[in-house]
């Protein structure tokens, strides 16, 4: 029988400075090494930190002043994902990305180089391109006048030339933001003097590669969801595995939670790491391995032979069906990386889950201008096979604020509501952010370290 793990120690017999306390029992590293199996470097590396202890304000949720001020100093200044390379797979196909005021044409040209050009014609300032607007054109053509720039973004024709004897085709190139890609993404970044996306990247490159090159994944369901909440917060929801406890309670047998561990890697890196397979600490009932993958997502019937773990097994169906699914071999794949919930956060709004069974991309960004909106895309992506191309992009599936994840085609029920208990919980947050005394949030030291690591980099670009 395996005997829950109380967390409930006293702290007072502890002798260990801020943000050194953990959970009692197995720690995430131990459980991941204790499977015997070789797994990446990265994935057992530890890198704590404790960044201080002061309430967060909730103001900084709502307030239009700070809002503006990340639509003048934040938004503008980091690099930002903003398509995927396939949805440009030939020149003129086109992606229209907007945050806020802001709004870039991302395109690949007759050159076949990717360029993302400001949103905005320059004669008249009309957009070019609809907010949301994707897919292929010859040309960017103004609908208001007629103005007309390449692919490339050289000034093509202006109706009526002779009057325009005071525009020079030179001068009159669109503006482009900075553009770079890694994984398969295509990123964007409006500030001239940006870093390389590169440098901007930290750790990212060098921990996902080989089995995690998000390049050879392919994307087979885009869903997207109105929030009624801001951006943070949204994003803040899934920066943490403290919430499993009460919020997805019904996963307590078979997931850990309290023994998570947490990562900061530099300014825009961050990481959690959560099992699956064994129980949370929080489970006061003892189970035996049989009786732990019965309440896990597994065919009814699954049996766990005589010496070994509900996380082998669970692991091992995993391998064996998804490889059968993609016709792959994922036999080099870890039970962690086919089980765990592994989640790397780049600043300011990117996370990446580059493990198997649930590999995910989320982005968070503010609808319009209101502080108090936010579109939630869910990337779902599976392995590639040795030289498969990579499929059409798939067109996003978007849902609305009151409606549930199971209303999207394509995403399995169990992991719909879900994401439902996280997200149904934001407007009752962000509600309470404004009607609360207490004005600001009290965080764990150690298991809400990432939300205030975002903070406290978000202050630093808000200062700049």
């Amino acid at each position: 029988m395996i005997q829950a793990i109380s967390s409930e120690s006293p702290m007072d017999q502890f002798e260990l400075d801020p943000g050194a306390h953990r959970c009692p029992g197995p720690s995430t590293r131990d459980i991941i090494l204790a499977d015997g199996q070789d797994v990446p470097e990265a994935l057992v590396t530890e890198a704590p930190k404790y960044l201080g202890s002061d309430d967060v304000s909730y103001e900084r949720y709502y307030s239009r002043e700070i809002f503006d001020l990340e639509m003048k100093k934040l938004w503008p200044k980091v690099w930002q994902w903003a398509c995927r390379e396939e949805e440009l797979r030939e020149p003129g196909d086109y992606v229209t990305y907007e945050v806020g005021p802001h709004s870039l044409i991302v395109m690949r040209g007759e050159d076949n180089r990717i360029r993302a050009f400001y949103n905005a014609c320059l004669h008249r300032g009309t957009q070019l391109r609809r907010p949301g607007d994707s897919g292929w054109t010859p040309d960017l053509r103004c609908p208001f006048h007629g103005w007309t720039w390449t692919t490339e973004g050289a000034l093509k024709s202006i109706p009526c030339r002779w009057d325009f004897p005071h525009v020079e085709d030179a001068a009159f190139r669109l503006p482009e933001a900075k553009v770079g890609t890694w994984g398969g993404f295509v990123f964007v970044n409006m500030d001239e003097n940006a870093p390389p996306l590169e440098d901007f990247l930290g750790v990212i490159p060098d921990h996902m590669r080989d089995g995690w090159d998000m390049q050879k994944r392919a994307v087979y369901l885009h869903v997207q969801k109105e929030l009624d909440t801001n951006w943070k917060a949204a994003q803040e929801a899934f920066l943490e595995a403290y919430h499993v406890y009460e919020t997805h309670s019904q996963n307590l047998p078979f997931a850990g939670d309290a023994n998570a561990q947490y990562d900061v890697f530099d300014d825009h890196v961050t990481r959690f790491v959560h099992t699956h397979g064994v129980p949370s600490p929080h489970y006061p009932h003892a189970q035996t391995e049989q009786e732990i993958a019965d309440k896990m997502h597994l065919p009814a019937g699954t049996v766990v032979p005589e010496g070994r773990t509900a996380r082998s097994v669970a692991a091992e169906w995993r391998r064996t069906n998804l490889g059968a699914k993609w016709g792959l071999d994922l036999s080099a794949y870890s039970d962690s990386e086919m089980l765990d919930s592994i989640e790397y956060h780049l600043f300011p709004n990117m996370c990446i889950f580059p493990g198997i069974s649930l590999s995910m991309v989320y982005r968070f960004r503010p609808i319009g201008m209101d502080p108090g909106r936010t579109l939630f895309d869910i990337l779902f992506l599976r392995p590639l096979k040795d030289g498969e191309e990579h499929p059409d992009p798939v067109a996003p599936v978007r849902i609305g604020a009151e409606q549930s994840y199971c209303d999207a085609p394509g995403l399995e029920g169990w992991l719909g509501a879900t994401f439902d208990q996280d997200t149904d919980n934001l407007v009752r947050q962000y509600r309470g952010f404004q009607s609360s005394k207490k004005r600001g949030e009290t965080l764990g030291n150690y298991q809400e370290s990432r939300i205030r690591h975002f903070h406290q980099v978000l202050d630093a670009y808000l200062a700049r």
